[in-house]
């Protein structure tokens, strides 16, 4: 892993697979770390990919700079990045708040993108009660005030009861999360719509989600394909929020064949 000061901010960013590869950017969810995408790795690596994996602001090994946080800083954030590491153009997977940036990267800067991959994500993430909710729960009583919750929502139960080794991190990157991190990026979900405006994405898009994703549903995920010309749509059964991990092997076949219908 590596740092570099971008914006005012101290990120924390990995390189993986060989430098002269095709340009690949994972981007996390809303309280994990880089690591929610090591069972990607390997496999994308060994094809050729050259992958940038970095900590959104307030998470992980990233400083958690004072908010108001938006989507829209959050998407300058990963371009600052894809500058720094000399991606003209590369492809972006996100999910779910990464696949949020990957929504505004794909609408407003798609001449950066080869393709944009929106996993487990939504274009509208209401009602604003909700959010309320949670970031009070944090500001009161910590990240610890929402992990059980949070790991419920993102596995299936026979996910939690087999992927011992995947939850541990998983739950780790959970707790590593800033208050200030977790509630500034709840809150620029929370203000965030761009039901409209991903009618504009003409960069090749593929939607994939958890067949049993509670939060950013099935439906959901329709919605955002069906919004979005020539948009690919994939439904991994066994899965909830975090599909890469919990059905790693199909997440990664699916990646790997909309990549190759690319070329």
């Amino acid at each position: 892993m590596a740092e570099i000061t971008l914006r005012g901010v101290r990120f924390n960013y990995q390189l993986d697979g060989p430098a002269g590869g095709t340009p690949l950017v994972l981007s996390n969810s809303l309280s994990s770390d880089l690591g929610m995408w090591d069972g990607q790795v390997a496999g994308l690596t060994q094809r050729g990919y050259h992958i940038l994996r970095y900590d959104n602001r307030g998470h992980g090994r990233t400083d958690a700079p004072a908010g108001p946080y938006s989507v829209a800083m959050l998407a300058a954030d990963a371009l600052a990045l894809m500058d720094a590491v000399g991606f003209r153009r590369a492809h972006f997977c996100g999910l779910s708040m990464g696949g949020m940036i990957g929504q505004w990267l794909a609408t407003r800067h798609g001449d950066r993108l080869l393709s944009a991959t929106l996993c487990d994500t939504a274009a509208y993430m209401g009602p604003p009660a909700l959010w309320a909710d949670r970031i009070k729960a944090v500001r009161d009583g910590g990240m610890a005030a929402v992990v059980d919750g949070t790991l419920q929502r993102w596995f299936t139960p026979a996910g939690l009861a087999c992927l011992t080794t995947e939850i541990i991190g998983v739950r780790a990157g959970i707790l590593g999360t800033t208050v200030t991190g977790y509630t500034e990026c709840a809150g620029a979900i929370r203000d965030m719509d761009q039901r409209e405006s991903i009618r504009d994405i003409r960069v090749p898009t593929h939607v994939i989600v958890g067949e049993d994703d509670p939060g950013t549903t099935v439906e959901t995920a329709r919605f955002i394909a069906e919004r979005i010309p020539a948009a690919r749509l994939t439904i991994l059964p066994g899965a909830a929020h975090l599909a890469n991990i919990e059905q790693c092997v199909a997440f990664n076949a699916a990646l790997l064949d909309f990549y190759s219908r690319l070329q």
